[in-house]
């Protein structure tokens, strides 16, 4: 069973690998997108960990609740309010468990994937997060090192798509070719998860 102590450490795992592939993200993200995905993420997940460090919520539920709060206020663009969604939607879908099994993650995770869908007017194929977060959800069901390598596969699916949603949309087919920004730090909350489980 999974305790606000693991998902406080899933958190923390996830600041510092999105510190440490930054300059990557913004680097798929300049030319398909506005080239600040990185700092962006960086910004929001160190907010949240501090928030986390300063607050620890009592349950699985309110850490990911806290943690979407503060993506939505600290990240620009439209990443904020997407992660902020997935987590949101996740926690109020946890409620106030004290601990929650992994199907019940799984569960939770779905949940906020599918609000995201809603809030992007997206679906997997066009070229978004849905990519990687779909499959790695999905996975989870297996193991978080399944959920992990599913949701890194689903990042490097989007190379040779041609974005139908967001920023890169606007682009064309000269989307074809990039790895999605969005899907790659999506596969980074599964691999911090696959770190902190193990």
């Amino acid at each position: 069973m999974l305790d606000a102590a693991f998902f406080v450490r899933w958190m923390t795992a996830a600041a510092a690998v999105i510190d440490r592939e930054a300059d990557r993200l913004t680097e798929l993200d300049s030319p398909i997108g506005d080239a600040d995905h990185g700092r962006n993420m960086q910004r929001g997940f160190a907010a949240v960990v501090k928030v986390l460090e300063t607050e620890p919520p009592a349950t699985p539920g309110a850490v990911l609740i806290a943690a979407g709060r503060q993506l939505i206020s600290s990240v620009g663009g439209a990443s904020g309010p997407l992660y902020g969604t997935l987590l949101r939607r996740a926690g109020k879908t946890l409620g106030e468990a004290p601990q929650v099994s992994v199907e019940e993650l799984r569960g939770a995770l779905a949940a906020g994937v599918t609000a995201v869908g809603q809030l992007g007017g997206s679906a997997p194929g066009d070229k978004t997060m849905l990519d990687a977060l779909t499959p790695g959800v999905a996975a989870l069901s297996a193991s978080f090192d399944a959920a992990a390598t599913a949701s890194e596969e689903g990042a490097l699916a989007t190379v040779p798509m041609q974005a139908r949603k967001g920023r890169a949309s606007y682009l064309g087919e000269r989307s074809i070719g990039h790895q999605d920004p969005g899907a790659t730090s999506s596969a980074l909350l599964f691999a911090a998860l696959a770190e902190v489980a193990k």
